[in-house]
């Protein structure tokens, strides 16, 4: 298959693409993209991956954004895996790495539920998974849910531990809904390493969090209410 030997080319057309796209997703702008990339390479390094999948899919796996709350949000990997296809034919990328490339950009979506089944598209998803948590995961969250109007917690129960945990009801039930579950949805070993540090990191703001409200102690993920 074709090899790519001059990746600082490429990638300058993929950052060129995507600002052209919509920036209006709070947590989806051009430095999570930035992240997502290094954290792909690390990953691939690693793994001994085909850069010429990891890199494009990482680059391109939000090229179609759809807000959060948009009833669209599960098909938003699917329409950027199509626009990415596209663009790529468009620009001369090897054919060859096109379909896998598409793979893993729909697989990597945590509400579009794909299974990835190339090395390459585990990658990619670990990638955009690690950003969601950790230090950048809570702020990301706390920009997103800013954006559409969540309050930071419950007032009469801040922890969901008699109701069950909902997004709609605040930022820090997104915690339990989708953050502290992303650990264990890690594809690589190298991915789980880095995102039960980051999960560790959520672990001590919740329960310092918890102390400053008046609360004696976060709970864990297992001991909350959620579906």
């Amino acid at each position: 298959m074709t090899a790519i030997d001059n990746w600082p080319m490429w990638e300058r057309k993929f950052s060129d693409f995507l600002q052209e796209s919509d920036d209006s997703d709070a947590g989806h702008g051009m430095t999570h993209i930035w992240r997502v990339v290094a954290n792909a390479k690390q990953l691939a390094d690693a793994a001994d991956a085909r850069l010429e999948i990891v890199i494009p899919a990482a680059w391109l796996h939000d090229c179609v954004s759809v807000p959060k709350n948009s009833p669209l949000r599960s098909q938003a990997s699917r329409m950027a895996a199509e626009e990415a296809g596209a663009f790529l034919h468009s620009v001369g990328y090897p054919a060859e790495w096109i379909p896998a490339i598409e793979h893993a950009i729909a697989a990597h979506s945590f509400t579009a539920q794909i299974t990835p089944e190339t090395l390459e598209a585990k990658i990619v998803q670990d990638a955009d998974r690690l950003d969601a948590i950790g230090a950048i995961g809570i702020a990301r969250c706390f920009m997103v849910g800013t954006q559409l109007g969540s309050v930071l917690y419950h007032p009469a129960e801040p922890f969901p531990i008699e109701r069950e945990a909902a997004d709609e009801v605040s930022m820090i039930d997104h915690f339990y809904t989708k953050l502290m579950r992303l650990a264990g949805t890690m594809q690589t070993e190298q991915g789980r390493i880095e995102a039960e540090r980051r999960t560790a990191f959520m672990r001590g703001f919740l329960s310092e969090l918890g102390q400053e409200i008046g609360v004696s102690a976060a709970p864990s993920f297992d001991s909350v209410h959620h579906s």
